[in-house]
């Protein structure tokens, strides 16, 4: 994956236009799984956009903002499900914590290993 693919698919999935019914926020939100490969797609995303931002004094608005809703908005749609009863998969909450620490480690400039649950 090159950085204008990563850069697209990360906006796309950080947008949540709920005509798009494959994006993973607009999933979450109606209670769906993620399409499977779609979180190890959005991991290797962040690590592309990591790797053609490192050292970039400044983030694009689009983008920032949707690696910040990726990640708040992910967890929030994941406990909202869990509160209603939604079954998610089970190392969904853990795959959620990744991207958030990795949408961390794209606006600190400093990338570190993403820690697998215990």
């Amino acid at each position: 994956m090159d950085y204008p693919t990563a850069y697209r698919f990360l906006t796309q999935q950080g947008q949540a236009d709920p005509q798009d019914g494959e994006a993973l926020l607009v999933r979450l939100s109606r209670g769906q799984p993620p399409i499977p490969g779609q979180i190890t797609t959005v991991l290797l995303a962040l690590k592309v956009v990591y790797e053609g931002l490192r050292g970039a004094p400044t983030l694009e608005r689009d983008l920032a903002n949707a690696l910040y809703t990726l990640a708040r908005d992910s967890r929030h749609w994941f406990e909202q499900g869990h509160r209603q009863g939604v079954d998610w998969p089970p190392l969904l909450g853990d795959d959620l914590r990744r991207i958030s620490e990795a949408v961390g480690y794209i606006f600190a400039d400093r990338w570190e290993n993403i820690k697998a649950p215990l």
